[in-house]
């Protein structure tokens, strides 16, 4: 009976990592991955209750055949090699199938009777059993942690270390999570949903703002709302718990009993589980209903800390937003071979290779493979859903009055929206709608209907191609997901990239870590998005990466993983807002570091000068090293000069400094030079009143407080990274863009420029902030002498577009299962077949949820303008909007837009849009397929595409089309470039 319990206890405990691993463990949550996962519940559940051993038994008596069959022919050969020997020695060796005591000691008897012994051993026993049980739950709950599987390097019982991916380099970075995507979209709290009893309880975090001087803790917390905590549906039993997450308060500290620690006024020493405590008595008071507040206080099955459902939930949904995420880049490869050094080095001992740990072996890795490819199954789910190129869900403009024609002045002047917006952002409004025209007041499209849009697109594009009249394009998305969608149109686009990521430190609340992995996952954030930020970059472009003294090593050897340790260029020193001070440990820190790095050798790039800190002196006109050609004509005399040295400047500078007066010959100065000839006279220059600069950028700030933004990127430093590497017109990129510096300063100094942010600051500080410089910012570098030449009251004005993409989680909110009855069939025929359970572990997800809206449904393409998802990326709860399939597919083709043209006709909406694709004219075409009279729509598509001759015509739905045009339906491309 002992053995039996023993073996039934580690047959749970590999159960309930089961259920853990396949997300059972919460099958009252109704969200995410949780909510698919439930979908196919009872069959995964019952793999687990009852298939699971029943697969053990089969697999041992699997191999334990085969062990028999191989050791009875073994046996056999060997019973005819003693048959044989019998005859030579004319003695009897074997009897009853038993060795003669005077041949028992001879090799050959040993080997048969060795073979006897194998033959008996064969036998699996009960123990054997269990231990694989055990095997099984040592190898996935070593590498299982909060959601993720992690490359953790471990040491085994028998103290061998997990080895990393080496090739041979001569240094090698590398960190725990180097093969996953860092899927954490920042402090973006979505809809927590569960069922209980009949009820759906929701948690939601609204944004909260607090007055600094009234912050008593940098760190932020989650906090009942003040205003309206608790909504309480009781017909429809419906309950919403609204939270707060932000910094504690003074009022906090009195409301939640929170007491600081002593002479430290910034920090409580209270960790949110403990407020956790308080969280649920808080909300428990707030409940009238009875019925409710059991459901509550009801305990969670199987758990081990036996908390009520409140408690547990708020302790998954307090540490899931604070925590971060990653997908397996490829989880049954990475989980395999961990298997492969599991069973070898834990399950395998070299020291007794008895059939019976051969076959224990053989079954830890069949079933343990098994296992992998369910979970592989669930990964690369997410992992589909996170690569796939994402939805642009709305796209609007913002383009300044003076370049706006005339005949929507009307419309113009008579939006209250827009006239109220004006006055917020300080500007003065002219009196009467005639003076538009020479203003640079921002117009943005939201605030007008989709007909002034559509209109206004085709007026401007009539005479110029759109995309050359957008000066830049911001973008509201997690970075990884908008340069995934970009990088079709931008590849190798983009002159200068300028980045400036969270810090990775511990001490302040603006970025949150998972304990233990705070490098690795800042590292992992970093090399997803820079790496395909590079594929973006031009060969000649740049890139600057922004960080301090917690991250620099780790930037750097990125840097070098990147781009190669070729093409680092500088570690330039900036000054910091205020200097981190380290009292007795070591120096005040006073910088930060700026890593340049660029594509390849042969890069562009301007030299920079700064104000001379000295005097101007005259200082002999040669440097260290030769150079060819070597000599120099000064004063119309020619000069070589000293041996071992170069003249400093070259032939036409000399001659322009000549011009200025710069260069004198001091008389009195004798020298060798390399010709051997000794010269009378040396050649000197006088220094100018700036100097080249070089890597100290000491001499300006680095940060500044123009916007109320705490980590504002001064405009000057911007400057120069950006007059260092680009030239008027070039591409400038940030795709951690903060306040809006980067996008601000290209701007002015006339560049194009793209940026992406993913926080809600998009809103109120970036949008706000590039409509202030199209209709002229004096504040930052508006000042400097240079460049109020080219940006100043009069040549101000501009045109952007921004737009807003699907998130993961809107991805993850939008898969159906729409294909649950052929799905049903398919499980059916695999069961009957060999295959047993290889539909449930390997494909049922992919095929039962093809054709959801955030996987493509092409049905919906019938009514393209129609097409919808349902989003919670918002942070407004669950919105169902229209998704722009037009500015997507564009994306998604590499479309450089020239010109849109919207028609209504034939009973419906026509949008085309005329552009380039590589080089080749291309045309789209976008309508409603439903009841088409294709005659009539070939008409008016053929007329309306009239002399553009495009190379290629991409159209949706049925058509027909002219033989001579190179027509392709638009459905199969869209699908093939979005990577479903």
């Amino acid at each position: 009976m002992a053995k039996n319990n023993e073996e039934n206890k580690f047959i749970k405990r590999l159960k309930e990592l089961l259920k853990t691993l396949f997300q059972l463990d919460c099958g009252e949550l109704d969200f995410g991955i949780y909510r698919i996962m439930n979908y196919r519940r009872q069959e995964i559940e019952k793999f687990i209750e009852n298939d699971l051993i029943q697969v053990v038994e089969r697999e041992f008596e699997k191999y334990k055949t085969q062990n028999e069959k191989e050791v009875l022919e073994k046996i056999e050969e060997k019973r005819k090699e003693i048959k044989r020997l019998e005859k030579e020695l004319g003695e009897k060796i074997l009897k009853n199938d038993e060795i003669e005591d005077k041949f028992k000691e001879k090799p050959f008897a040993k080997e048969y009777l060795g073979l006897r012994k194998q033959f008996e051993d064969i036998e699996i026993t009960e123990a054997v059993k269990t231990q694989v049980f055990n095997d099984l739950y040592e190898f996935f709950s070593r590498y299982y942690e909060d959601g993720d599987f992690i490359s953790q390097r471990r040491y085994s019982s028998k103290q061998h270390r997990y080895a990393i991916p080496y090739n041979g380099e001569e240094v090698k970075l590398y960190w725990a999570n180097f093969d996953q995507y860092y899927i954490k979209t920042g402090e973006v709290f979505k809809d927590y949903e569960f069922n209980l009893k009949d009820w759906r309880i929701t948690f939601r975090t609204n944004f909260a703002e607090v007055v600094a001087g009234n912050v008593k803790a940098e760190r932020r917390y989650f906090l009942l709302s003040q205003n309206e905590p608790l909504k309480v549906d009781i017909e429809n039993q419906k309950c919403l718990i609204q939270f707060e997450y932000r910094p504690l308060t003074d009022d906090d500290l009195k409301i939640y009993k929170i007491k600081t620690k002593e002479g430290k006024e910034k920090e409580t020493g209270i960790k949110q589980e403990e407020l956790n405590a308080i969280l649920k008595e808080k909300i428990l008071e707030e409940i009238k209903d009875n019925r409710l507040k059991a459901v509550f206080l009801g305990k969670k099955e199987n758990d081990e800390k036996e908390r009520t459902i409140l408690e547990w939930n708020l302790e998954k949904y307090t540490r899931k937003v604070t925590s971060d995420f990653f997908i397996h880049k490829n989880l049954k490869g990475f989980l395999e071979r961990e298997l492969d050094y599991f069973i070898k080095t834990e399950v395998v001992d070299l020291n007794n290779l008895e059939p019976r740990h051969i076959t224990r072996a053989k079954v830890v890795e069949g079933i343990g493979k098994w296992i992998i490819e369910f979970l592989h199954q669930i990964e690369e789910f997410q992992k589909i859903l996170w690569v796939k190129k994402k939805f642009v869900l709305r796209t609007d403009y913002v383009i300044t009055t003076d370049r706006v024609p005339e005949e929507f002045y009307e419309e113009i002047w008579k939006n209250k929206e827009q006239k109220k917006e004006w006055e917020e952002l300080g500007f003065e409004i002219p009196g009467k709608k005639e003076e538009l025209k020479n203003k640079k007041l921002p117009i943005d499209t939201k605030y007008f209907s989709p007909e002034f849009k559509e209109k206004f697109l085709e007026k401007l594009t009539q005479n110029a191609d759109l995309d050359d009249l957008l000066d830049g394009l911001l973008i509201k998305s997690e970075n990884w997901q908008a340069l995934n969608l970009l990088l079709g149109k931008y590849k190798e686009k983009v002159q200068t990239i300028y980045i400036d990521p969270p810090f990775n430190k511990e001490q302040e609340a603006d970025y949150l870590y998972k304990v233990g992995y705070k490098d690795s996952t800042w590292i992992t954030m970093l090399y997803n998005s820079i790496e395909l930020a590079r594929r973006m970059m031009s060969d000649k472009a740049s890139i600057f990466v922004r960080c301090d003294y917690n991250g620099n090593m780790l930037v750097r050897l990125l840097m070098n993983e990147i781009f190669g340790e070729e093409n680092f260029r500088n570690e330039i020193g900036i000054n910091r807002t205020k200097k981190i001070f380290t009292g007795v440990k070591g120096y005040n820190v006073a910088t930060d570091n700026l890593f340049f790095y660029t594509k390849k050798e042969d890069f562009k790039f301007c030299a920079q000068y700064k104000q001379r800190g000295q005097e101007q002196k005259w200082l002999n006109m040669h440097s260290p090293g030769e150079r060819r050609p070597p000599e120099r004509i000064i004063f119309g005399k020619l000069l070589y000069p000293p041996k071992g040295r170069h003249w400093t400047f070259i032939q036409e500078t000399i001659d322009k400094m000549i011009e200025e007066g710069r260069i004198r010959i001091k008389e009195d100065v004798e020298y060798i030079d390399l010709m051997g000839n000794k010269v009378k006279g040396m050649p000197q220059y006088l220094t100018g009143e700036e100097e080249l600069l070089d890597s100290n950028w000491t001499d300006i700030p680095g940060y500044s407080q123009t916007q109320g933004f705490p980590t504002e990127n001064s405009e000057i430093l911007l400057k120069r990274v950006i007059e260092s590497t680009s030239n008027e017109g070039d591409l400038v990129m940030d795709f951690f863009l903060g306040s809006g510096t980067t996008t601000a300063v290209a701007h002015k100094l006339k560049r194009k420029w793209i940026g992406v942010e993913m926080g809600e600051h998009f809103w109120t500080v970036v949008l706000p902030r590039m409509k202030k410089v199209l209709a002229y910012d004096k504040s930052g570098i508006s000042k400097e002498k240079d460049v109020k030449e080219k940006y100043n009251d009069k040549s101000a004005g501009g045109f952007f577009k921004y737009q807003v993409l699907e998130q993961y989680e809107d991805s993850l909110h939008n898969v159906e299962f729409l294909n649950e009855e052929k799905g049903k069939k398919a499980r059916e025929l695999f069961e009957k077949s060999e295959a047993g359970q290889e539909y449930l572990m390997k494909y049922f997800l992919k095929y039962e949820t093809e054709g959801s809206p955030s996987l493509l449904n092409l049905k919906q393409f019938d009514k393209p303008f129609e097409y919808k998802l349902k989003i919670i990326s918002s942070n407004k709860g669950e919105e169902v909007v229209n998704v722009d399939l037009v500015e997507t597919f564009n994306y998604l083709i590499g479309l450089k837009v020239n010109k849109y043209k919207f028609l209504k006709d034939n009973g419906r909406k026509y949008v085309i849009v005329l552009g380039e694709k590589q080089n080749r004219k291309t045309a789209i075409v976008w309508r409603e397929t439903t009841k088409l009279n294709l005659e009539k729509d070939k008409e008016i598509i053929e007329k309306a595409i009239g002399d553009y001759n495009p190379e290629a015509i991409f159209i949706n739905g049925d058509f027909y089309g002219e033989k001579n045009r190179n027509y392709k339906l638009l459905e199969t491309e869209f699908k093939a470039l979005m990577e479903v």
